[in-house]
């Protein structure tokens, strides 16, 4: 039986930066996340299973923690999509970089997720986080009640409020610049998104081409068949390395720069959820204010301590909420220049390894001359 989730400040066991999310395994459209961790302890290592469900109850259990000064002023590390085996050419435009079925790089996004849960500084204090990672029982069954973050809820009077004019300064540059930001990470990631998708279409192209000219192999013992039979072997072999060539292309963009695009692009949007609570939050406090102006006198001082106390909460979320853009602020040039980096080498690597397969491939065609 799960054991029942206590939202008051705890210490993970695990070592944060062991947290690794190892495999997926396929059952059906079912897919299972095998996460392991090393105890702090060092007196051995977690080994877990979790579903997406899981996931999501450990995300929806961050979301309600009402009863968490500041929580609203937290950037929340976005949840990735649900990905989906053998998902159509219209649920993989949706997804995104994370439906192509590159499992490994979507274990990487998970992995990525639950790290920057355990690690934040009021997020990672959550006792369900230490249950996520350590029991054996699986989480994702269990219900958690509606939150703060209810999206529904959010629906009703969204546009009337995001377009609030923030008394902030800061807050209200941050919300102009977080709106451009966001249109323009997304349509990044649906750009590359469309360059993964034309690589594997070249490389799918190109080994058809190969088993093509294989078919064209005479057997008889005729000199000009057997030389255009030569022929179409090594260019056989040519189209086979440039199918492999574009398909490791292809993969490393997914691996490297299309997890960070894609990443970007939900942290532009989770920042723009917290904003947007902010903001919810800022409408609160300016009727509560409006409300203790028109009060009656028996009931002016009471409204007069409620309003204070709004006051008094809204300047903590507008603190935490700063403290937070920095550190994303941070975070998003480190992540970026680590995708590039490693975009650029595995790209490097891959092109060094075609070069020698393509000069082998061009002094075989000058030995048949």
């Amino acid at each position: 039986m799960m054991e029942e989730v206590n939202e008051v400040t705890s210490t993970l066991s695990v070592d944060i930066q062991s947290i690794k999310v190892t495999e997926v395994v396929k059952d059906g459209h079912t897919l299972t996340f095998l996460i392991e961790s090393e105890k702090l302890s060092g007196t051995g290592v977690y080994h877990v299973d979790r579903t997406y469900d899981d996931f999501e109850w450990l995300q929806q259990h961050l979301f309600s923690q009402e009863e968490v000064s500041g929580i609203q002023g937290v950037i929340f590390p976005p949840l990735p999509v649900k990905a989906q085996v053998n998902a159509s050419a219209k649920v993989i435009k949706q997804l995104g970089i994370l439906g192509l079925g590159e499992w490994q790089a979507y274990c990487k996004a998970m992995e990525t997720f639950v790290r920057q849960i355990a690690a934040h500084s009021i997020l990672g204090k959550n006792n369900a986080v230490e249950i996520f990672l350590t029991s054996s029982d699986p989480p994702g069954r269990h219900r958690v009640r509606k939150n703060i973050f209810n999206r529904l809820s959010q629906a009703m009077e969204g546009m009337r409020k995001e377009g609030h004019k923030d008394v902030d300064e800061f807050f209200q540059t941050e919300r102009d610049h977080n709106l451009v930001f966001t249109g323009c990470a997304k349509t990044a990631a649906e750009r590359f998104l469309d360059v993964v998708q034309t690589e594997q279409k070249i490389a799918v192209a190109c080994g058809n081409f190969s088993t093509a000219l294989r078919l064209c192999v005479e057997q008889g013992e005729d000199p000009d068949e057997l030389d255009f039979s030569k022929v179409c072997v090594k260019l056989s072999e040519v189209f086979e390395s440039i199918q492999k060539n574009v398909t490791s292309v292809a993969e490393n963009n997914v691996s490297t720069l299309g997890l960070g695009l894609d990443l970007e692009s939900r942290y532009q949007e989770a920042e723009k959820e917290m904003l947007y609570r902010r903001t919810c939050k800022l409408v609160e406090l300016e009727t509560t204010r409006r409300n203790a102006e028109k009060a009656k006198p028996v009931k002016k001082a009471a409204m007069e301590e409620v309003k204070k106390a709004a006051e008094t909460e809204f300047d903590h979320i507008s603190g935490v909420a700063k403290e937070e853009i920095a550190r994303l602020q941070a975070a998003r040039v480190k992540m970026l220049q680590q995708a590039l980096v490693q975009w650029c080498e595995k790209q490097l690597l891959t092109a060094k390894e075609s070069a020698d397969q393509f000069n082998q491939h061009l002094q075989a065609f000058r030995g048949m001359a």
